[in-house]
């Protein structure tokens, strides 16, 4: 081995290394477009049986079809964002949002109520905390002004929130116009003999993640009725649109259906701040997390297994660990996008490397 291959082999390994450094600075600073991307196509999955079902069944162009699609899943979507409306006006006015001192007594109120069903000596928050042993400097810092900064900071977001929510729709239009668009871009970075098994993947991964989201569908379908029956039952305002944004925490595995679930009950406590703590906050807090404690048992021993092993072929323990091993990797973003990722990464490896043993064993019920 000459001088001269040494060097021409450290000057391509150094090139390669540079190549894959820039494309990944590359990634990063268009990451936001690559998540109006993934969204996109997650609606087209979505969307596409619809446009389906007018071509087919209704005789609808192409394009009527799509827009009509589009118009639909924008109903949905803009009837959703309405239902909100109400139960931020309602928790904004039970939690004084916008005046500190009335929050800071709320919170008060309902310390000192908490106290007094335990048995505990009650006492103000701000005494508490004074004859704590906490440091003078973590006490000034200690204050509830940072509600207003942080809902300032949320309707900055909101503001913003525009321009990506027209980029997706935009972006999803032509990915149900043409369903091919994205396949096409991909063959363009494959070689002649090898583009037949791209194609068998693209058709295999739309067919398994349509049936995946359209069982995630289901299943969010089935905890909201569980929670909507629950608060309902209990009594509480904005029943429906409280059960809809828990079970919709439920996307984010493991971690979503917790948070969900605090929120339930923060929002049924705050419901009726003012009542009685042991005659009816805390019972029907109590009702609450029994309807929790029903969602979730339905949604672990029926609704999981169903989805993981009729849409994407996988065993649930199997999709246990991926969700886990994605999440220490890449945190929440990474727990809602395993099981997707993880099904492609799987079909491609079958319509590619098809007769390594590994890949057979791990392919074998697609």
């Amino acid at each position: 081995m000459t001088s001269k291959t040494i060097a021409n082999g450290i000057l391509r390994a150094v090139a390669i290394i540079v190549g894959v450094l820039l494309l990944a600075y590359f990634l990063y600073k268009i990451q936001s477009v690559l998540a109006y991307l993934a969204i996109a196509a997650v609606i087209a999955l979505l969307g596409r049986p619809v446009v389906l079902f007018l071509r087919r069944r209704l005789k609808f162009p192409n394009t009527l079809a799509v827009v009509a699609t589009m118009v639909f899943m924008l109903g949905i979507f803009m009837g959703i964002l309405a239902l909100f409306i109400p139960l931020i006006t309602e928790q904004s006015k039970n939690l004084s949002l916008l005046d500190i001192n009335s929050l800071k007594a709320d919170i008060n109120a309902l310390y000192i109520q908490i106290l007094e069903y335990f048995g505990a000596p009650s006492g103000n928050i701000e005494d508490l905390i004074k004859d704590s042993h906490l440091d003078e400097s973590m006490l000034k810092d200690l204050d509830f002004g940072f509600i207003p900064n942080f809902l300032n900071s949320f309707v900055n977001t909101l503001s913003n929130f525009s321009v990506g929510f027209f980029s997706v729709l935009f972006i999803s239009f032509f990915f149900l116009k043409d369903s091919k668009l994205f396949q096409n871009g991909m063959l363009t970075f494959v070689p002649d003999n090898k583009e037949s098994n791209l194609v068998k993947s693209v058709d295999k991964i739309n067919g398994l993640l349509s049936r995946y989201f359209a069982g995630i569908l289901l299943q969010l379908f089935i905890l909201f009725v569980i929670y909507t029956i629950s608060l309902l039952l209990v009594g509480v305002e904005n029943a429906i649109v409280i059960a809809f944004l828990c079970a919709l925490f439920n996307i984010i595995p493991y971690v979503g259906p917790i948070i969900g679930g605090v929120i339930m009950i923060t929002l049924t406590m705050t419901s009726y701040l003012g009542a009685d703590f042991s005659t009816v906050i805390l019972p029907k807090a109590f009702y609450v997390f029994i309807g929790l404690v029903v969602g979730q048992l339905v949604d672990n021993f029926f609704s999981q297994p169903f989805i993981f092993s009729t849409s994407v072929k996988s065993h649930p323990l199997e999709i246990f660990l991926v969700i886990i091993i994605a999440g220490l990797l890449f945190g929440v973003v990474g727990m809602v996008v395993a099981v997707p990722g993880y099904t492609a990464i799987k079909v491609i490896l079958k319509e590619f490397l098809a007769e390594n043993s590994v890949v057979k064993k791990l392919t074998r019920n697609l």
